[in-house]
Protein backbone atom coordinates (compact mmCIF):
# COMPACT_ATOMS: atom_id res chain seq x y z
CA UNK A 1 0.00 0.00 0.00
CA UNK A 2 1.68 3.23 -1.31
CA UNK A 3 0.47 6.45 -1.58
CA UNK A 4 1.19 8.29 -4.86
CA UNK A 5 2.24 11.49 -5.20
CA UNK A 6 4.42 13.65 -7.42
CA UNK A 7 8.06 13.23 -5.93
CA UNK A 8 9.98 15.98 -4.01
CA UNK A 9 6.69 17.38 -3.48
CA UNK A 10 3.39 16.99 -2.42
CA UNK A 11 -0.31 17.34 -3.71
CA UNK A 12 -2.27 20.77 -2.91
CA UNK A 13 -4.49 20.74 -0.27
CA UNK A 14 -8.23 20.66 -1.54
CA UNK A 15 -8.32 24.44 -0.11
CA UNK A 16 -6.24 25.43 -2.26
CA UNK A 17 -8.44 24.18 -5.06
CA UNK A 18 -11.21 25.95 -6.81
CA UNK A 19 -14.77 26.00 -5.39
CA UNK A 20 -16.72 23.53 -6.61
CA UNK A 21 -18.85 25.95 -8.71
CA UNK A 22 -16.04 26.91 -10.83
CA UNK A 23 -13.70 23.50 -11.15
CA UNK A 24 -15.15 22.11 -13.86
CA UNK A 25 -13.55 24.90 -16.03
CA UNK A 26 -10.70 24.87 -13.93
CA UNK A 27 -9.83 21.71 -15.03
CA UNK A 28 -8.87 23.12 -18.39
CA UNK A 29 -6.98 26.33 -17.15
CA UNK A 30 -3.25 27.23 -17.50
CA UNK A 31 -0.89 24.97 -14.63
CA UNK A 32 -3.94 22.80 -13.32
CA UNK A 33 -2.84 19.60 -14.70
CA UNK A 34 -0.54 19.83 -11.36
CA UNK A 35 -3.47 20.09 -9.11
CA UNK A 36 -5.47 17.80 -11.37
CA UNK A 37 -5.70 14.50 -8.77
CA UNK A 38 -6.99 17.10 -5.52
CA UNK A 39 -9.20 18.96 -7.66
CA UNK A 40 -11.02 15.33 -8.44
CA UNK A 41 -11.45 15.39 -4.89
CA UNK A 42 -13.07 17.81 -4.81
CA UNK A 43 -15.77 17.29 -7.62
CA UNK A 44 -16.24 13.50 -6.35
CA UNK A 45 -17.34 15.73 -2.76
CA UNK A 46 -19.13 18.43 -4.22
CA UNK A 47 -19.66 18.60 -8.08
CA UNK A 48 -19.80 14.83 -9.56
CA UNK A 49 -21.62 16.73 -12.17
CA UNK A 50 -19.77 20.70 -12.59
CA UNK A 51 -21.30 22.86 -15.38
CA UNK A 52 -19.16 24.42 -17.78
CA UNK A 53 -21.71 27.14 -18.92
CA UNK A 54 -21.57 28.08 -22.99
CA UNK A 55 -19.23 25.49 -24.04
CA UNK A 56 -22.19 22.74 -25.16
CA UNK A 57 -22.96 21.74 -28.79
CA UNK A 58 -25.65 23.99 -29.53
CA UNK A 59 -25.93 27.61 -28.66
CA UNK A 60 -26.97 28.52 -25.29
CA UNK A 61 -26.09 25.01 -23.86
CA UNK A 62 -23.75 24.13 -21.55
CA UNK A 63 -20.65 21.62 -20.54
CA UNK A 64 -20.77 18.73 -17.88
CA UNK A 65 -17.74 17.50 -16.34
CA UNK A 66 -18.51 13.70 -15.69
CA UNK A 67 -16.62 12.50 -12.75
CA UNK A 68 -17.88 9.28 -10.98
CA UNK A 69 -16.71 6.37 -12.15
CA UNK A 70 -20.12 4.70 -12.23
CA UNK A 71 -21.35 7.52 -14.41
CA UNK A 72 -18.50 7.53 -16.87
CA UNK A 73 -18.99 3.69 -17.07
CA UNK A 74 -22.69 4.14 -17.95
CA UNK A 75 -22.85 6.42 -20.54
CA UNK A 76 -19.82 4.94 -22.63
CA UNK A 77 -21.74 1.33 -22.53
CA UNK A 78 -25.28 3.88 -23.61
CA UNK A 79 -26.06 2.97 -27.27
CA UNK A 80 -27.84 6.82 -27.49
CA UNK A 81 -24.13 8.36 -27.07
CA UNK A 82 -22.54 6.23 -29.91
CA UNK A 83 -24.70 6.93 -33.13
CA UNK A 84 -26.70 9.97 -32.31
CA UNK A 85 -24.53 12.72 -34.17
CA UNK A 86 -26.69 16.13 -35.28
CA UNK A 87 -26.66 16.84 -39.00
CA UNK A 88 -25.44 20.55 -38.05
CA UNK A 89 -22.55 19.18 -36.03
CA UNK A 90 -20.08 17.41 -38.19
CA UNK A 91 -18.96 13.71 -36.83
CA UNK A 92 -15.53 15.09 -37.27
CA UNK A 93 -16.40 17.42 -34.42
CA UNK A 94 -17.92 14.88 -32.73
CA UNK A 95 -14.65 12.62 -32.79
CA UNK A 96 -12.48 15.80 -31.71
CA UNK A 97 -11.67 17.11 -35.04
CA UNK A 98 -12.46 19.85 -36.18
CA UNK A 99 -14.54 21.53 -39.68
CA UNK A 100 -12.10 23.70 -40.21
CA UNK A 101 -9.97 20.25 -40.40
CA UNK A 102 -12.21 18.09 -42.50
CA UNK A 103 -12.82 21.00 -44.72
CA UNK A 104 -9.49 21.21 -45.55
CA UNK A 105 -8.95 17.77 -45.77
CA UNK A 106 -12.07 17.37 -48.23
CA UNK A 107 -10.61 20.25 -50.55
CA UNK A 108 -7.21 18.41 -50.48
CA UNK A 109 -8.94 15.47 -51.98
CA UNK A 110 -9.05 13.17 -48.41
CA UNK A 111 -13.13 13.43 -48.24
CA UNK A 112 -13.30 9.46 -47.88
CA UNK A 113 -10.92 9.46 -45.12
CA UNK A 114 -13.34 12.39 -43.58
CA UNK A 115 -16.59 10.47 -44.07
CA UNK A 116 -14.74 6.95 -42.99
CA UNK A 117 -16.22 6.99 -39.94
CA UNK A 118 -19.56 6.58 -41.28
CA UNK A 119 -18.55 4.21 -44.39
CA UNK A 120 -17.23 1.76 -41.66
CA UNK A 121 -18.45 2.12 -38.72
CA UNK A 122 -21.95 3.94 -38.29
CA UNK A 123 -23.52 1.88 -35.68
CA UNK A 124 -23.08 -0.34 -32.44
CA UNK A 125 -22.67 -3.91 -34.32
CA UNK A 126 -20.22 -2.55 -37.14
CA UNK A 127 -18.06 -1.12 -35.17
CA UNK A 128 -17.91 -4.53 -33.36
CA UNK A 129 -16.85 -6.17 -36.28
CA UNK A 130 -14.67 -3.35 -37.80
CA UNK A 131 -12.70 -3.69 -34.45
CA UNK A 132 -12.66 -7.05 -34.55
CA UNK A 133 -11.95 -8.04 -38.45
CA UNK A 134 -9.35 -5.11 -39.39
CA UNK A 135 -7.81 -4.23 -35.55
CA UNK A 136 -7.61 -6.99 -33.18
CA UNK A 137 -5.65 -8.89 -35.81
CA UNK A 138 -2.94 -7.14 -35.06
CA UNK A 139 -3.11 -4.80 -31.72
CA UNK A 140 -5.96 -6.17 -30.06
CA UNK A 141 -5.70 -8.40 -26.63
CA UNK A 142 -4.27 -11.92 -28.98
CA UNK A 143 -3.42 -9.98 -31.69
CA UNK A 144 -0.92 -7.96 -30.53
CA UNK A 145 1.04 -11.10 -29.01
CA UNK A 146 2.21 -11.91 -32.44
CA UNK A 147 4.80 -8.47 -31.62
CA UNK A 148 6.37 -10.18 -28.75
CA UNK A 149 9.47 -10.38 -29.77
CA UNK A 150 9.52 -7.39 -31.91
CA UNK A 151 9.12 -5.34 -28.86
CA UNK A 152 11.38 -6.93 -26.41
CA UNK A 153 14.26 -6.40 -29.17
CA UNK A 154 12.88 -2.88 -29.21
CA UNK A 155 13.02 -2.89 -25.83
CA UNK A 156 16.49 -4.05 -25.17
CA UNK A 157 17.71 -2.09 -28.12
CA UNK A 158 16.92 1.37 -26.61
CA UNK A 159 18.14 0.50 -23.17
CA UNK A 160 21.73 -0.92 -24.69
CA UNK A 161 22.22 2.77 -25.95
CA UNK A 162 22.30 4.60 -22.24
CA UNK A 163 22.46 1.41 -19.73
CA UNK A 164 25.92 2.32 -19.61
CA UNK A 165 25.76 5.84 -18.80
CA UNK A 166 24.32 4.81 -15.58
CA UNK A 167 21.57 8.12 -16.06
CA UNK A 168 18.71 8.55 -18.83
CA UNK A 169 16.54 10.99 -19.74
CA UNK A 170 13.60 9.20 -20.23
CA UNK A 171 10.86 10.49 -22.34
CA UNK A 172 13.37 11.05 -25.05
CA UNK A 173 15.40 8.22 -24.81
CA UNK A 174 12.55 4.98 -23.90
CA UNK A 175 9.08 6.59 -23.52
CA UNK A 176 8.75 8.29 -26.93
CA UNK A 177 11.09 6.06 -29.21
CA UNK A 178 10.03 2.84 -28.06
CA UNK A 179 6.05 3.04 -29.44
CA UNK A 180 7.00 4.71 -31.97
CA UNK A 181 9.21 2.22 -33.42
CA UNK A 182 6.82 -0.36 -32.24
CA UNK A 183 3.78 1.47 -34.47
CA UNK A 184 5.87 2.30 -36.78
CA UNK A 185 7.02 -1.47 -37.87
CA UNK A 186 3.52 -2.47 -37.57
CA UNK A 187 2.16 -0.70 -40.08
CA UNK A 188 4.71 -1.20 -42.21
CA UNK A 189 6.69 2.37 -42.46
CA UNK A 190 10.54 2.70 -43.30
CA UNK A 191 12.01 3.14 -39.71
CA UNK A 192 14.40 5.69 -41.32
CA UNK A 193 11.21 8.04 -41.43
CA UNK A 194 10.92 8.03 -37.78
CA UNK A 195 11.99 11.42 -37.37
CA UNK A 196 9.17 12.91 -40.04
CA UNK A 197 6.74 10.71 -38.28
CA UNK A 198 7.24 12.00 -35.10
CA UNK A 199 6.35 15.57 -36.64
CA UNK A 200 3.08 14.15 -37.81
CA UNK A 201 2.43 12.60 -34.51
CA UNK A 202 3.04 16.22 -33.06
CA UNK A 203 0.24 17.65 -35.55
CA UNK A 204 -2.10 14.86 -34.71
CA UNK A 205 -2.16 15.56 -30.81
CA UNK A 206 -2.24 19.18 -30.94
CA UNK A 207 -5.65 20.04 -30.49
CA UNK A 208 -5.51 17.85 -27.53
CA UNK A 209 -2.34 19.30 -25.83
CA UNK A 210 -3.08 23.11 -26.78
CA UNK A 211 -6.58 23.44 -27.48
CA UNK A 212 -9.01 25.14 -25.20
CA UNK A 213 -11.95 23.89 -23.14
CA UNK A 214 -13.77 20.57 -23.81
CA UNK A 215 -14.01 20.78 -26.86
CA UNK A 216 -10.22 21.35 -27.33
CA UNK A 217 -10.70 24.39 -30.20
CA UNK A 218 -7.58 25.56 -31.46
CA UNK A 219 -8.04 29.06 -33.24
CA UNK A 220 -8.73 28.99 -37.04
CA UNK A 221 -5.26 30.17 -38.36
CA UNK A 222 -3.41 27.04 -36.19
CA UNK A 223 -6.54 24.62 -37.37
CA UNK A 224 -5.78 25.47 -41.03
CA UNK A 225 -1.40 25.31 -40.30
CA UNK A 226 -1.76 22.10 -39.06
CA UNK A 227 -3.97 21.13 -40.82
CA UNK A 228 -1.43 21.51 -43.66
CA UNK A 229 0.49 19.17 -41.60
CA UNK A 230 -1.72 16.54 -41.41
CA UNK A 231 -2.47 16.41 -45.17
CA UNK A 232 0.81 15.89 -45.67
CA UNK A 233 0.63 13.27 -43.65
CA UNK A 234 -2.01 11.56 -45.58
CA UNK A 235 -0.61 12.34 -48.68
CA UNK A 236 2.49 9.90 -47.29
CA UNK A 237 0.25 7.06 -45.63
CA UNK A 238 -1.40 7.10 -49.43
CA UNK A 239 2.17 7.02 -50.96
CA UNK A 240 2.67 3.59 -48.73
CA UNK A 241 -0.82 1.88 -49.77
CA UNK A 242 0.26 2.50 -53.20
CA UNK A 243 3.67 0.87 -52.59
CA UNK A 244 1.66 -2.19 -50.62
CA UNK A 245 -0.80 -3.32 -52.60
CA UNK A 246 1.48 -3.69 -55.20
CA UNK A 247 4.38 -5.34 -53.55
CA UNK A 248 2.47 -6.48 -49.74
CA UNK A 249 4.55 -7.41 -46.72
CA UNK A 250 3.86 -9.02 -43.26
CA UNK A 251 2.44 -5.28 -41.74
CA UNK A 252 -0.77 -3.96 -40.94
CA UNK A 253 -0.97 -1.35 -44.16
CA UNK A 254 -0.43 -4.55 -46.73
CA UNK A 255 -3.38 -6.37 -44.94
CA UNK A 256 -5.71 -3.51 -45.02
CA UNK A 257 -5.33 -2.99 -48.59
CA UNK A 258 -5.82 -6.80 -49.02
CA UNK A 259 -8.51 -7.72 -46.58
CA UNK A 260 -12.31 -7.53 -47.38
CA UNK A 261 -14.56 -5.81 -45.22
CA UNK A 262 -18.30 -6.65 -45.73
CA UNK A 263 -17.78 -8.17 -49.11
CA UNK A 264 -15.53 -5.53 -50.09
CA UNK A 265 -12.49 -4.51 -49.99
CA UNK A 266 -11.35 -1.10 -48.12
CA UNK A 267 -10.78 2.67 -50.50
CA UNK A 268 -7.47 4.09 -50.12
CA UNK A 269 -9.14 7.07 -48.05
CA UNK A 270 -10.37 4.15 -45.46
CA UNK A 271 -7.43 2.54 -44.96
CA UNK A 272 -5.70 5.98 -44.32
CA UNK A 273 -8.09 6.42 -41.50
CA UNK A 274 -7.09 3.56 -39.70
CA UNK A 275 -3.37 4.06 -40.18
CA UNK A 276 -3.82 7.69 -39.05
CA UNK A 277 -5.99 6.69 -36.05
CA UNK A 278 -3.12 3.64 -35.27
CA UNK A 279 -0.59 6.29 -35.40
CA UNK A 280 -2.41 8.88 -32.77
CA UNK A 281 -3.82 5.95 -30.98
CA UNK A 282 -0.19 3.83 -30.39
CA UNK A 283 2.06 6.70 -30.06
CA UNK A 284 1.90 9.59 -27.78
CA UNK A 285 -0.65 7.83 -24.79
CA UNK A 286 1.71 4.84 -24.67
CA UNK A 287 4.71 7.39 -24.38
CA UNK A 288 2.92 8.57 -21.04
CA UNK A 289 2.43 5.66 -19.54
CA UNK A 290 5.96 4.14 -20.21
CA UNK A 291 7.05 7.41 -18.24
CA UNK A 292 4.43 7.33 -15.11
CA UNK A 293 5.82 3.66 -14.78
CA UNK A 294 9.19 4.31 -14.72
CA UNK A 295 8.90 7.46 -12.03
CA UNK A 296 6.53 5.09 -9.73
CA UNK A 297 9.82 2.57 -10.15
CA UNK A 298 12.04 5.07 -9.14
CA UNK A 299 9.17 6.23 -6.30
CA UNK A 300 8.72 2.96 -5.18
CA UNK A 301 12.08 0.51 -4.82
CA UNK A 302 9.95 -1.91 -2.47
CA UNK A 303 7.50 -2.35 -5.78
CA UNK A 304 10.20 -3.22 -8.08
CA UNK A 305 11.38 -5.76 -5.20
CA UNK A 306 8.27 -7.35 -5.00
CA UNK A 307 7.91 -7.65 -8.82
CA UNK A 308 11.05 -9.18 -9.01
CA UNK A 309 10.78 -11.91 -6.36
CA UNK A 310 7.51 -12.47 -8.06
CA UNK A 311 6.66 -11.56 -11.69
CA UNK A 312 3.41 -12.28 -12.02
CA UNK A 313 2.36 -9.01 -10.35
CA UNK A 314 3.78 -6.62 -12.93
CA UNK A 315 0.87 -7.02 -14.73
CA UNK A 316 -1.08 -5.78 -11.83
CA UNK A 317 2.00 -2.88 -11.52
CA UNK A 318 0.79 -1.94 -15.12
CA UNK A 319 -3.04 -1.66 -14.62
CA UNK A 320 -2.26 0.30 -11.05
CA UNK A 321 -0.35 2.62 -12.84
CA UNK A 322 -2.34 3.33 -15.95
CA UNK A 323 -5.28 3.51 -13.09
CA UNK A 324 -3.54 5.81 -11.05
CA UNK A 325 -1.84 8.41 -14.54
CA UNK A 326 -4.42 7.53 -16.91
CA UNK A 327 -2.40 9.07 -20.33
CA UNK A 328 -5.99 10.41 -21.25
CA UNK A 329 -7.61 12.05 -18.52
CA UNK A 330 -10.30 13.59 -20.37
CA UNK A 331 -12.56 12.17 -23.58
CA UNK A 332 -11.26 13.63 -26.71
CA UNK A 333 -14.19 16.14 -28.10
CA UNK A 334 -17.30 15.36 -26.08
CA UNK A 335 -20.28 13.56 -26.11
CA UNK A 336 -23.11 14.62 -27.53
CA UNK A 337 -26.19 14.71 -25.27
CA UNK A 338 -28.84 13.33 -27.72
CA UNK A 339 -31.87 14.10 -25.23
CA UNK A 340 -32.89 15.78 -22.16
CA UNK A 341 -31.69 13.79 -19.12
CA UNK A 342 -30.97 13.85 -15.81
CA UNK A 343 -27.70 12.44 -14.43
CA UNK A 344 -27.27 12.84 -10.47
CA UNK A 345 -30.10 15.34 -10.05
CA UNK A 346 -28.82 17.87 -12.86
CA UNK A 347 -30.54 18.53 -15.50
CA UNK A 348 -28.80 18.17 -19.20
CA UNK A 349 -31.33 19.24 -22.32
CA UNK A 350 -30.26 17.97 -25.48
CA UNK A 351 -26.93 19.41 -27.48
CA UNK A 352 -25.43 20.11 -24.16
CA UNK A 353 -21.42 18.57 -24.10
CA UNK A 354 -20.42 15.61 -21.28
CA UNK A 355 -16.59 15.71 -20.89
CA UNK A 356 -15.67 11.99 -19.56
CA UNK A 357 -13.04 12.81 -16.91
CA UNK A 358 -11.39 9.57 -16.95
CA UNK A 359 -9.09 9.99 -14.98
CA UNK A 360 -10.98 11.42 -12.09
CA UNK A 361 -13.33 8.31 -12.25
CA UNK A 362 -10.22 6.32 -12.20
CA UNK A 363 -9.63 7.76 -8.62
CA UNK A 364 -12.89 7.05 -7.44
CA UNK A 365 -13.26 5.99 -3.88
CA UNK A 366 -16.24 4.42 -5.20
CA UNK A 367 -14.34 2.16 -7.66
CA UNK A 368 -11.49 0.92 -5.05
CA UNK A 369 -10.06 1.63 -1.73
CA UNK A 370 -7.21 4.37 -1.27
CA UNK A 371 -7.78 5.42 -4.67
CA UNK A 372 -4.64 7.75 -4.31
CA UNK A 373 -2.77 4.38 -3.57
CA UNK A 374 -0.35 2.02 -5.51
CA UNK A 375 -1.77 -1.74 -4.76
CA UNK A 376 -0.59 -5.09 -6.25
CA UNK A 377 -3.43 -6.93 -4.56
CA UNK A 378 -6.34 -4.99 -6.18
CA UNK A 379 -8.62 -7.62 -6.75
CA UNK A 380 -10.19 -6.54 -10.16
CA UNK A 381 -6.65 -4.96 -11.55
CA UNK A 382 -7.99 -4.04 -14.90
CA UNK A 383 -11.34 -2.35 -14.10
CA UNK A 384 -10.20 1.34 -14.79
CA UNK A 385 -11.32 3.84 -17.35
CA UNK A 386 -8.04 4.42 -18.93
CA UNK A 387 -8.72 2.71 -22.56
CA UNK A 388 -12.91 3.72 -21.79
CA UNK A 389 -15.39 1.19 -21.87
CA UNK A 390 -18.26 -0.06 -23.91
CA UNK A 391 -17.98 0.12 -28.32
CA UNK A 392 -15.43 2.82 -28.43
CA UNK A 393 -12.59 1.46 -25.82
CA UNK A 394 -9.19 1.92 -27.10
CA UNK A 395 -8.67 -0.60 -30.48
CA UNK A 396 -5.13 -0.54 -29.26
CA UNK A 397 -4.71 -1.29 -26.07
CA UNK A 398 -3.93 -4.86 -26.31
CA UNK A 399 -0.54 -3.91 -27.72
CA UNK A 400 -0.21 -1.08 -25.56
CA UNK A 401 -0.37 -3.09 -22.56
CA UNK A 402 2.18 -5.78 -23.88
CA UNK A 403 4.67 -2.83 -24.53
CA UNK A 404 3.96 -1.94 -21.25
CA UNK A 405 4.36 -5.07 -19.69
CA UNK A 406 7.79 -5.80 -21.46
CA UNK A 407 9.23 -2.59 -20.98
CA UNK A 408 8.71 -3.07 -17.29
CA UNK A 409 9.77 -6.60 -16.77
CA UNK A 410 13.13 -5.52 -18.84
CA UNK A 411 14.13 -2.49 -17.34
CA UNK A 412 13.66 -4.38 -13.21
CA UNK A 413 15.68 -7.23 -14.92
CA UNK A 414 18.55 -4.60 -16.21
CA UNK A 415 18.37 -2.08 -13.89
CA UNK A 416 19.14 -1.51 -10.41
CA UNK A 417 18.15 0.98 -7.74
CA UNK A 418 16.23 3.03 -10.03
CA UNK A 419 16.51 7.04 -8.98
CA UNK A 420 15.97 10.60 -9.44
CA UNK A 421 18.79 12.48 -10.89
CA UNK A 422 19.22 15.13 -8.05
CA UNK A 423 18.34 18.34 -9.47
CA UNK A 424 17.43 17.55 -12.79
CA UNK A 425 13.29 17.39 -12.38
CA UNK A 426 10.90 19.77 -11.69
CA UNK A 427 7.94 17.13 -13.02
CA UNK A 428 6.26 19.94 -15.19
CA UNK A 429 3.07 17.99 -17.24
CA UNK A 430 2.47 19.36 -20.42
CA UNK A 431 -1.06 21.23 -21.17
CA UNK A 432 -4.27 19.75 -22.48
CA UNK A 433 -6.27 16.59 -21.96
CA UNK A 434 -3.24 13.99 -21.52
CA UNK A 435 -1.00 13.74 -18.43
CA UNK A 436 2.42 13.96 -19.93
CA UNK A 437 5.81 14.44 -18.32
CA UNK A 438 8.09 16.74 -20.07
CA UNK A 439 11.09 14.93 -19.40
CA UNK A 440 11.90 12.18 -16.41
CA UNK A 441 15.75 12.24 -15.62
CA UNK A 442 16.77 9.09 -14.18
CA UNK A 443 20.26 7.39 -12.03
CA UNK A 444 20.56 3.59 -12.11
CA UNK A 445 22.97 1.05 -11.29
CA UNK A 446 23.50 -1.76 -14.05
CA UNK A 447 22.42 -5.21 -12.84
Amino acid sequence: MTETANPQSTESPASACPVAADIGAELFAPGSQEDWFESYKVLHGEAPIARIPGKGWFPGTDAFIVSKFEDIASITRDPRFFDLIPEDISAAAAAGSSKVESEIFREEGFGDTVDAAQTLRPTVEQHKRYRMQLWDPWVGPEGAERHREMVTAAVNGLIDRWIDDGEVEFVTQFAAPLPQTVITTILGFPLEDMPMLKKMEEAQVRRFVYGDGPRNELPDDIERENAAVLVDFHRYIQSQIDEKRANPKEDMVSFLTQVEYEGRKLSDGEIISIAVLMHIGGNETTQYALTSEALLLAQHPEVVEEMRDDPGKIRFFVEEALRLYAPTQGGAGGRFVPEDMEIRGVHIPRGSLLHLRFGAGNRDADLCPAPSELRLDRKNPGRHLTFSMGPRNCPGQGISRLEQNIATEVLIERLDNIRFAPGKNDFTHQPGIMLGLYELHLEFDKR
